[in-house]
C-alpha cells in the first residue's frame, strides 16, 4: 500500500530522480551504438554486410540491436555496457537505486532482496498480505477481496486441484466439489467445501519462454508471494527480458522523442517490467514502494512525467498480481495513468542526485530538511 509522509514523497522523489539521471546515461550511450551501427550500415554497403557476417550478432533476446561488442550493448542478462568506462547497467541497478532510497528513510525497516537472505530464500521466502484478519477486514487490501475470491475460483475450475497446508494434492472434480466452488460467496464457503486448509498459486504468463507459466502469488485468502531460488531464475530473465526490450523501444528512432504517441512502446514497456516485479515482490518490504518509484523514474527518463495520482482504492501491485499476463495489466493501468503524463525534458535541467547526496548523512538531512 502507497501511503507516504512528506519524507518519504521527497525520498521517492529523489530517487526517482536519480534512477532518470542514471538510466538518461545509459540510454544516451546506447542510442550512440544504435546510430554508429545503422550510419555504418548505411554508408559502407556490402563491406558493412560482409563485417556483420564475420562479427555474428548475439542471439540474446533482446533484439536485434543486443551485440557483444566492447560498445555501449544492451547483453543477454539485461545489462548495458559502456565500454568507455566498462560500466554496466542492469535492471537489478536500477532498482537498488530505488532499495537504497528506501533504506534510509525507513531504516528501522527490514528492506533486503530476499535472495540475500540465505535460510529463508531456500526454504522460499514469502510477502505476506493479509486482507482478513480474523473477523478484521485490513483497510488496505480488503477492497480486492472480492476480486481475489473471483480469481481463486477461476484457478480452482481450471486446474482441479489445490494444494493442502502439507503440499499435498487435493482434488476438486468429485463430490460436485468444483460447482460448489463456483457459488461460493466467502472464503468460508470456500472452506467448507474443500474441508482444510489449502492454498491455490495464480498463473503468471511469461515472455522470455513462449508459452511458459511463473508460479504468481499464492491465495489463502491471506496473501503469500513465494520467493524460491528457482523462482528468481525465472523471475531474473522475464526481467532482463523486460529490460532488453524497454532499451530497445527507446533507443533506437524514438530516442529523444518529445511525441506521446511516438513513445506508446516505450510506456508499455515500462509497465511490463513493472508488471514481472509486482509479481515476484523481491524485496523482504517496499516491494510496492519501490516499483511504483521505478515506473515513475523510467518514464521520465523517456520524458514523460505523472502529474496525478493513483485512484482512490487501487494498488498497482494487486492489478499486477490479479493479472494474469502483462497485457492485461497495461490495459488496466494505462487508463487512469497514461492520461496524467506529461512530456517534459525540464528535469534534465536538475544538480546530479548521486553528487549532490553523496553520502547517508547527507541523504538523511535532505530528507528530513524543514523551511519552518
Amino acid at each position: 500500500m502507497l501511503i507516504f509522509p512528506y519524507y518519504q514523497h521527497r525520498m521517492a522523489g529523489l530517487a526517482a530522480i536519480e534512477i532518470a539521471q542514471k538510466v538518461s546515461k545509459a540510454w544516451r550511450s546506447l542510442h550512440a551504438e544504435w546510430k554508429y551501427s545503422t550510419k555504418g550500415n548505411s554508408k559502407n554497403g556490402k563491406r558493412a554486410r560482409r563485417r556483420e557476417r564475420i562479427n555474428m550478432p548475439s542471439q540474446n533476446r533482446g533484439g536485434a540491436r543486443c551485440s557483444t561488442s566492447n560498445t555501449s550493448i544492451t547483453s543477454s542478462n539485461g545489462t548495458i555496457d559502456d565500454g568507455s568506462s566498462s560500466r554496466k547497467l542492469s535492471w537489478h541497478d536500477v532498482y537498488s537505486v530505488a532499495v537504497r532510497w528506501r533504506q534510509i528513510s525507513e531504516p528501522c525497516d527490514l528492506v533486503v532482496w530476499v535472495n540475500k537472505l540465505s535460510e529463508e530464500f531456500n526454504s522460499g521466502f514469502g510477502s505476506h498480505t493479509p486482507m482478513i484478519l480474523g473477523q478484521a477486514k485490513v483497510v488496505g487490501y480488503f477492497p480486492y477481496y472480492e476480486r481475489t475470491l473471483e480469481i481463486a475460483k477461476t484457478v480452482m475450475k481450471e486446474r482441479s486441484y489445490i494444494r493442502g497446508k502439507t503440499d499435498n494434492i487435493i482434488h476438486l472434480s468429485q463430490d460436485g466439489k468444483l460447482e460448489e466452488i463456483m457459488h461460493a460467496k466467502s472464503c468460508s464457503d470456500l472452506y467448507r467445501v474443500v474441508g482444510e486448509d489449502f492454498w491455490l498459486a495464480t498463473r503468471c504468463n511469461g515472455t522470455a519462454f513462449e508459452g511458459k507459466q511463473l508460479e504468481g502469488t499464492r491465495i489463502t485468502l491471506v496473501k503469500i508471494t513465494p520467493c524460491t531460488p528457482a523462482g528468481w531464475e525465472d523471475f531474473d530473465e522475464e526481467m532482463s527480458m523486460a529490460w532488453n526490450t524497454l532499451c530497445n523501444a527507446y533507443c533506437g528512432e524514438n530516442y529523444g522523442s518529445t511525441d506521446f504517441n511516438m513513445l506508446e512502446n516505450v510506456r508499455d514497456a515500462i509497465l511490463r517490467m513493472t508488471y514481472y516485479w509486482y509479481n515476484y515482490m523481491p524485496l523482504s518490504r517496499g516491494s510496492a514502494a519501490v516499483g511504483f518509484i521505478v515506473m515513475l523514474a523510467l518514464l521520465l527518463a523517456a520524458n514523460m512525467e505523472f502529474t496525478g495520482s493513483i485512484p482512490q482504492g487501487l494498488q498497482v501491485d494487486w492489478e499486477a498480481i490479479l493479472n494474469l499476463d502483462p497485457i492485461s495489466f497495461v490495459d488496466s493501468v494505462k487508463t487512469w495513468l497514461y492520461p496524467s503524463l506529461k512530456v517534459t525534458t525540464s528535469w534534465k535541467d536538475y544538480p546530479d542526485v548521486a553528487s549532490t547526496f553523496e553520502t547517508t548523512g547527507s541523504v538523511v538531512a535532505a530528507l528530513n530538511f524543514s523551511d519552518d
